[in-house]
């Protein structure tokens, strides 16, 4: 009984010996494990949301009226009227699909400048710190590169003109955000907030399923959170 229960104790302390914890890893180790499973988390979003239906078929992110203007688009639905609604809504949603594909090369130089610093900041945060710093250091240039592809997107319909006016009326009232004025500023920060929104999905998965993880030493990093 002795001989079995120091024959235990032996082998607990040989799994602890193979038990990483973060303080284990290399600062390059847990800093390249982190850029793969951003890179792999910002790649898999974007291939997602820049397909036909990304963002239409999904009701999470999928892109309405804002504020006041989508209270009376539901109005105008349910009166039968919705028809214009319905093309102006599938309009910006195929807007912001169509911008998708040019955030991937954006994302991946972001992910690229993460410094050390900045990677112990992430991996010891919350399940969206990594999607945070993306946000923080990479919208500004994603949304100098959606605006004129939503734009050519949205001029293409006549509606566009009209949700312009009537937005920018109401934003002087102060009924809808000076950001929702124009709709291709409006569609821009909507497919932002979504492309964001999708990315930290991604990384939540793999902090709680590091074996999702593409690449080894992306599996060890989070594998040792």
């Amino acid at each position: 009984m002795i001989r079995f229960a120091t024959l235990c104790a032996g082998l607990a302390l040989s799994a602890s010996a193979f038990a990483l914890s973060l303080a284990d890893l290399s600062q390059q180790d847990a800093t390249g494990g982190l850029k793969d499973a951003l890179t792999q988390g910002a790649k898999v979003a974007v291939q997602q949301l820049g397909k036909p239906g990304g963002f239409a078929d999904n009701p999470d992110i999928r892109i309405e009226l804002p504020g006041n203007l989508g209270k009376a688009a539901k109005t105008m639905k349910m009166m039968g009227m919705g028809a214009q609604v319905e093309q102006l809504e599938d309009t910006m949603n195929k807007a912001a699909e169509a911008a998708m594909p040019q955030a991937q090369a954006l994302l991946v130089d972001a992910v690229k400048k993460m410094t050390v610093q900045d990677a112990k900041g992430i991996l010891s945060g919350p399940d969206d710190a990594a999607t945070q710093y993306l946000n923080k250091t990479s919208r500004d240039q994603l949304r100098a590169k959606f605006l004129p592809i939503v734009k050519q997107a949205t001029d293409k319909v006549g509606l566009a003109q009209q949700y312009n006016s009537f937005a920018g009326q109401a934003a002087s009232f102060g009924v809808v955000d000076a950001k929702s004025a124009n709709v291709e500023s409006y569609v821009t920060e909507q497919a932002l907030d979504g492309l964001f929104k999708m990315i930290a999905e991604q990384e939540a998965g793999i902090r709680q399923n590091p074996a999702g993880a593409a690449t080894s030493l992306a599996k060890k990093v989070f594998g040792a959170l």
